[in-house]
């Protein structure tokens, strides 16, 4: 027969080695925990030092639900180390309690209060300092008399909040825990119903654990009776009726009692539902439990056939046990979330680490050759979506490059009205050169930007020159009226540069006051826009300039060019630009069309 069993439970239990198996996890916990590891993902991958904090914490309360204190405490201890880092004082203050409360859970009591002492430092209320510091006090004194009037005062404290119930409850139970140390059982198991009370309805897990410690306090005193009547209490409320798993196991929990009084008969009924109900609502686990217990109580009574039987039929239900069991699935979910925590921390450290080095010259060389090495490597496999970025890099480089002529001009502009004391032109013109600046600044960093933003640049940099250039010409802008408070979106700074040929490069070579023209269409497939000088034309202009600035001219065309083809390229557009002297008369007309 044993021989049987053994065969029969390494067949059935194959995954149930000594601490190999994933215990089960609540579903509400194990989709809290998912979400707290997405929020920590997108906190490692954004470097949002404040929003990793949180999701540590998260983390480590559900870690905390689960009674794996150490790993709560491991996830606390990160957060606090972040709250140090960017001096969050509230954050220091919560995740302080927290982890306080989460080594009191371990025995650590020395490194428990020195966290609710710094919890009292970082508090920001008086309540909250009184609070931490009755905790810090209920720790370090040898007194019991000291420890219950630090309970109690925390009691009178958490009262005054709904929101700290579950605060209130722990007092409670700690009070409850004085009473037994001063070996007052009745006002122990006063102190436990209430916290029970707190708890029932919000809290069940927290309500189990309560109504277990109570239950195991009635043993230890022989109160067999009052022990089996607390825990049939517990099973009449609704949070154990709507949940199967908690059923079954406080059926068991009271089928160990009756045991205890020698009632083998009671507990075998009692292991015999619960391993029904186990077996009926899919608890692999707790049915497991059932059986191994009434194993032992059958062949205490010798009932070896009873003993066999219960094995084959859990073997024969289990194939249909394990397909309705979704605490295996949860279990396994737990562990790959586990495993996802982990890569984050490590990628975490990982960016820890590169940001140190980033001060250092040779880490910049370094990181340079590797990210070449990357790069071709990268180039070999994903050559299309490499393009792709490499465009959008370009464009962006584009984009940002400014006339360093039109920036020395500016100031050697600045500097000879402030030469000519006159400071009222000077302080005009910083504050329009700044106010272009800036908005150019500002709209680096995309590839489009609405209408009036583009507008408003092109009006102050024409006012600047207009500034400038005074006696050499006038300018006008026209928009057409479909376009005023319109949210069209055109690439930012890309008309710019005709208007600074025209008016640097045309205008300003004329013998008389010259004029420039900015016009804006829309239809209702394309943006139109033309710039209209009637300065000295391409070709004069051409003859005029030297070697160098015919040079500087033709890079400046280029990257119009690049720019117009990276955009089409990389949004599907069809922007087309035509720049050509003008038939009948001086000058030189663009027309810039985008599609």
């Amino acid at each position: 027969m044993n021989t049987l069993k053994t065969i029969l439970i390494l067949t059935i239990f194959p995954f149930w080695g000594t601490g190999g198996f994933i215990f089960a996890q609540d579903s509400t916990i194990l989709k809290s925990q998912q979400t707290a590891v997405s929020k920590l993902e997108k906190a490692v991958s954004s470097r949002d030092l404040k929003n990793q904090a949180e999701a540590y914490i998260s983390i480590a309360d559900n870690y905390f639900n689960q009674k794996q204190y150490s790993k709560s405490e491991e996830n606390l201890l990160k957060a606090k180390q972040i709250y140090e880092q960017i001096n969050n004082k509230k954050g220091l203050a919560e995740v302080a309690r927290k982890l306080a409360q989460a080594q009191e859970n371990q025995n650590k009591w020395q490194a428990a209060a020195e966290n609710y002492e710094t919890a009292e430092n970082y508090s920001g209320s008086a309540l909250d300092k009184s609070r931490n510091q009755n905790d810090y006090k209920r720790l370090t004194s040898n007194s019991p008399a000291a420890k219950q009037k630090a309970i109690e005062e925390n009691i009178s404290i958490n009262s005054q909040k709904s929101e700290n119930y579950q605060e209130l409850a722990k007092d409670y139970t700690n009070l409850a825990d004085v009473n037994i140390q001063q070996k007052n059982i009745p006002l122990a198991v006063q102190n436990l119903n209430s916290a029970y009370e707190i708890t029932k309805n919000s809290m069940p897990q927290q309500a189990l654990e309560i109504n277990r410690k109570k239950t195991d306090l009635y043993v230890e005193n022989k109160e067999f009776e009052k022990a089996i009547e607390s825990k049939k209490q517990v099973l009449e409320e609704d949070f154990v009726k709507k949940n199967s798993e908690v059923e079954v196991k406080q059926i068991q929990e009271l089928a160990d009692i009756y045991l205890k009084t020698d009632d083998s008969g009671e507990a075998e009924k009692l292991l015999e539902s619960a391993y029904k109900i186990a077996i009926e609502k899919g608890h692999t686990l707790e049915a497991r439990k059932s059986i191994l217990k009434l194993d032992s109580l059958y062949v205490a009574k010798g009932e070896i056939r009873k003993s066999i039987g219960i094995y084959k039929d859990f073997l024969s239900k289990l194939p249909n046990l394990l397909s309705k069991d979704q605490s295996l699935t949860d279990s396994k979910l737990m562990q790959e979330t586990e495993e996802k925590i982990n890569q984050l921390e490590k990628e975490k450290n990982l960016q820890e680490q590169i940001v140190k080095k980033k001060n250092l010259l040779n880490y910049f060389l370094f990181s340079g050759l590797i990210l070449a090495v990357i790069f071709i490597g990268y180039a070999l496999f994903t050559q299309r979506k490499l393009r792709i970025q490499n465009k959008k890099i370009e464009l962006q480089s584009l984009r940002r490059e400014m006339n360093p002529h039109f920036i020395f001009n500016s100031l050697n502009s600045v500097n000879q009205f402030i030469a000519e004391n006159n400071e009222l032109e000077a302080n005009q013109y910083l504050t329009k050169f700044s106010k272009l600046m800036r908005g150019v600044m500002e709209n680096s960093k995309e590839d489009f930007i609405g209408f009036s933003e583009e507008l408003e640049l092109l009006q102050n940099y024409l006012a600047l020159e207009k500034i400038r250039f005074n006696d050499k010409f006038d300018y006008e802008i026209n928009v057409a009226e479909n376009l005023k408070n319109s949210d069209v979106q055109i690439p930012g700074m890309l008309i710019q540069p005709f208007l600074e040929n025209s008016i640097w490069h045309g205008l300003r070579y004329r013998n008389e006051k010259g004029f420039l023209q900015l016009n804006f269409k829309k239809d209702e497939k394309k943006l139109t826009v033309e710039i209209d000088d009637n300065g000295i034309g391409i070709e004069k202009s051409k003859a005029q300039k030297t070697v160098h600035q015919n040079r500087r001219n033709g890079r400046g065309m280029k990257n119009i060019q690049e720019r117009i083809q990276l955009l089409n390229s990389l949004y599907g557009k069809n922007i087309t630009v035509s720049v050509s002297d003008k038939p009948d008369e001086n000058g030189v007309l663009v027309v810039l069309e985008i599609v």
